[in-house]
């Protein structure tokens, strides 16, 4: 498989405040990977935006 140079997503600066305690409970799951507390963020952020458009979704079958 040849080699591709990898596109990376444009990105805009955004300030967000976080709680204290969740600063310390971040950089204690990241602590020893390959991961940054941005990249972190955003892969939650992702997953929670993900989340929330499944739940949208109408399901199929019967409503209870």
């Amino acid at each position: 498989m040849p080699f591709k140079i990898p596109n990376i997503p444009p990105t805009t600066n955004k300030s967000v405040r976080f709680p204290n305690d969740m600063i310390d409970q971040i950089e204690e799951a990241i602590r020893g990977r390959d991961c940054t507390f941005s990249a972190f963020v955003v892969a939650a952020v992702r997953a929670a935006l993900e989340s929330l458009e499944e739940e949208q979704t109408p399901r199929d079958g019967p409503e209870e």
